[in-house]
């Protein structure tokens, strides 16, 4: 019997970030403000992590009201209509649901049915993730186009009495469209894990724990000297692989934009891959925190929003976060 021949799809040669949107939590949430449940002060925060304030969102907005405005912003930036958009890809840890996705909401939301629709839970990377996934499905000619989401509601899972991050977090989301280009407009990606720190950032308690009635609702914690130590020297190993796979040099780079974990780590990564003063460093989470999934986007329309010179640069973007996890590219800003 003779085995027919299966088809496979291709598509275009290269992508590139056509769009990129943004929306924060409507609330600046100022240190005066959370300090005294964590037994801290102003200027214990600002010193060791960066942060002013952070962006919250109030009680009746959802992860994926953020996603969807986002998402409206980077389709009308990027000129293309949301039925062209043949997959929606959301980074996320915050959905008020285990299932179904946030994606498949998001999809009908902006009108991109009948898009796949997909969820990633990469935490701090996993926008980066989604930028990977998306270079990949408009290369395979699997989608035409796709809407890459980080969003979060992250003060819906956080403990105000936690000194370990509580005081970090904010809500946000983040969105770009990508698609085809005549050049590269997204280099080789690096993806990894580290499994054997999978506990460094994590829940209090699991799902059945707080079921039986043995905690209360778990939230988000960490160890933080752990978690900066892994990001400051293991993370900027994986920046500068991933400025080589891409044959990028420090000083090619329009901006630097790493995940807004701490303003300690932001520094510390210029430093050791020794940029230039020419290129422009991310510094979102000082007023606005971190973000986990949504913190790069929001961070890189931030910078364009505020340097449009920088459009048509390259910038090396940089996820980490629980898992642990990483993520890795170098962009061509929209």
């Amino acid at each position: 019997m003779t085995t027919p021949r299966l088809t496979q799809s291709t598509g275009p040669q290269f992508t590139r970030i056509l769009g990129l949107g943004a929306a924060r939590g409507e609330h600046a949430v100022p240190n005066a403000d959370i300090i005294e449940p964590i037994n801290s002060s102003d200027e214990w925060i600002r010193q060791r992590t960066g942060v002013i304030t952070r962006a919250r969102a109030g009680a009746e907005v959802h992860a994926v009201d953020l996603a969807t405005t986002a998402s409206l912003e980077a389709i009308e930036r990027s000129g293309i209509p949301a039925e062209r958009i043949g997959a929606v890809i959301v980074a996320t840890i915050s959905n008020t649901v285990q299932t179904p996705s946030m994606a498949a909401l998001l999809a009908d939301r902006v009108g991109a049915n009948p898009a796949a629709a997909y969820d990633i839970s990469a935490a701090c990377a996993g926008y980066t993730y989604g930028i990977a996934q998306a270079d990949a499905l408009v290369r395979a000619g699997v989608a035409e186009y796709v809407l890459v989401v980080g969003a979060e509601k992250l003060s819906d899972i956080i403990d105000p009495t936690d000194r370990t991050i509580s005081f970090l977090l904010g809500d946000g989301a983040g969105a770009a469209v990508v698609g085809p280009s005549q050049t590269p407009g997204i280099s080789v990606s690096s993806l990894g894990s580290d499994g054997s720190k999978w506990d460094t950032i994590g829940m209090t308690a699991t799902f059945d724990q707080w079921r039986a009635g043995d905690v209360d609702a778990p939230t988000i914690r960490q160890e933080g000297q752990t978690v900066f130590r892994w990001a400051v020297w293991e993370m900027a190993k994986v920046a500068k692989a991933t400025l080589e796979a891409a044959g990028v040099q420090p000083e090619d780079l329009a901006a630097f934009i790493p995940h807004q974990a701490n303003m300690r780590i932001v520094d510390e990564f210029a430093k050791q891959l020794k940029l230039p003063d020419t290129v422009a460093i991310a510094r979102d989470i000082a007023d606005t925190g971190n973000t986990s999934a949504a913190s790069i986007p929001l961070a890189a329309h931030r910078l364009l929003a505020e340097h449009p010179e920088l459009s048509g640069g390259l910038a090396l973007q940089i996820g980490f976060g629980a898992g642990l996890v990483y993520g890795a590219q170098v962009v061509v800003l929209p």
